[in-house]
């Protein structure tokens, strides 16, 4: 791995290249850099290089790393647990895990009583059905969607999916393909939060509007520095 600036910009031209060869425009795609277990001095260093999106897994981690590292716009890419909801709403931008309608209704609650308003939010779609992962079911985005726009405090921003991870990032494209198709059909042009550093070329020809990379700008994560959730 070269420095944090050198891997920034090889993962710019990446996301650059795919989005000409599918005939999109760059400026349409936000880089989320993910620096999940990476201390605050890495992000400090991203921003140098430019970098003003970052994401975290934990919504302890965002907690501190965030004043620690002192700028940019920050994006929950981890499950909301219930008990969390007022100290994510305190500590970040954008919580790209809403995975049920009541979760939907906390946020507003929290975010009126906190006077916090435009929270953005990404409706998370489980479509591996994986059990390490979370999300709402097909079948219940429209709801949640609708309970979304009806709120006053929060934003939405789009869709969300983290696919089963495969070598060949191939496999992941109809995980991909499917999340636009439902996008599509449930809330034409809103966003699509899909693809991290294995796939994110794939991701960005299916339509993803957000791309989340993490160990292809910060490198292989080193253990936990901070306590789990």
């Amino acid at each position: 791995m070269g420095t944090i600036e050198d891997n920034l910009e090889a993962v710019r031209r990446r996301i650059s290249k795919a989005a000409q060869s599918a005939g999109r425009d760059v400026d349409e795609i936000t880089l989320v850099a993910v620096s999940k277990t990476h201390p605050a001095d890495a992000v400090r260093d991203a921003l140098g290089a430019g970098q003003m999106v970052f994401g975290e897994n934990k919504v302890q981690e965002g907690e501190w790393k965030r004043p620690e590292a002192g700028g940019g716009e920050w994006h929950l890419i981890g499950h909301l647990q219930s008990n969390k909801a007022r100290k994510a709403v305190k500590a970040f931008d954008v919580i790209e895990t809403i995975d049920s309608a009541d979760l939907v209704r906390r946020l507003e609650r929290i975010c009126a009583e906190e006077g916090r308003t435009g929270l953005g939010v990404f409706i998370q779609v489980d479509l591996g059905g994986e059990e390490s992962k979370t999300g709402a079911d097909v079948s219940e985005i429209p709801h949640i969607i609708e309970v979304t726009r009806e709120s006053e405090h929060l934003v939405f921003k789009g869709l969300m999916t983290i696919p089963p991870f495969f070598d060949d990032p191939e496999n992941a494209r109809p995980f991909f393909a499917r999340l636009r198709e439902i996008r599509d059909e449930l809330a034409p042009g809103s966003g699509l939060s899909m693809g991290m550093s294995n796939d994110l070329e794939v991701a960005i020809e299916e339509g993803a509007t957000v791309v989340r990379v993490g160990t292809a700008i910060f490198g292989a994560r080193p253990k936990p520095i901070s306590q789990e959730d």
